[in-house]
């Protein structure tokens, strides 16, 4: 069982969003922003890569996205890990196959959401 990566989603107020991209981005720490491909006029996100299988994301809230702050685990192998967690009496929903990835979603103790995933076409 190896970790691989992590990941760090916060969904914020889209001033909150843009602010907080702008403070990592090039105007502020540095931070080396993914090109998501897209020409909206208007923010809707932004990824700060951090090696291969770890980033940053930051995303304007919706009536589609939620606020909220989920951190993502990479891991070679989802499906066990969820055996472990299970086993472990934690309590898993999924898994959900999306994007190439199988997940399975956690709420950790004091409501952190947490997302166990693993690539499914590699």
């Amino acid at each position: 069982m190896t970790v691989l990566g992590i990941r760090f989603c916060t969904v914020r107020p889209d001033e909150e969003a843009r602010a907080l991209a702008q403070f990592l981005g090039a105007d502020g720490l540095g931070l080396a922003e993914r090109d998501l491909g897209m020409d909206a006029p208007e923010f809707a996100g932004a990824v700060f890569p951090a090696g291969e299988h770890s980033w940053a994301e930051i995303w304007a809230a919706s009536e589609a996205m939620p606020e909220g702050v989920m951190l993502h685990i990479i891991v070679g192998d989802a499906d066990a890990y969820a055996e472990r967690a299970r086993n472990n009496g934690i309590a898993l929903q999924g898994p959900v196959d999306a994007h190439g990835e199988r997940i399975y979603f956690a709420q950790a103790p004091g409501g952190l959401a947490i997302a166990i995933l693993s690539r499914t076409d590699s």
